[in-house]
């Protein structure tokens, strides 16, 4: 029997509508400052919600 591998989901900083007038900019904007802090944030497009999130993926060990 063997144990299923579950990856772990990344974190949601920040959404942004995929609607906004800026279009993504004001996610990669809020990732970007998070990064100058140190986080690697990241942005993505998730499809489901039509937004543009700021994500943090976790550490795999």
């Amino acid at each position: 029997m063997s144990a299923a591998v579950v990856a772990p989901e990344p974190t949601v900083l920040h959404r942004v509508p995929a609607g906004n007038p800026r279009g993504s900019w004001p996610a990669e904007e809020f990732a970007a400052a998070r990064r100058a802090e140190g986080v690697p944030a990241e942005t993505i497009y998730d499809y489901p919600s039509d937004d543009f999130l700021v994500v943090v993926k976790p550490v795999q060990s």
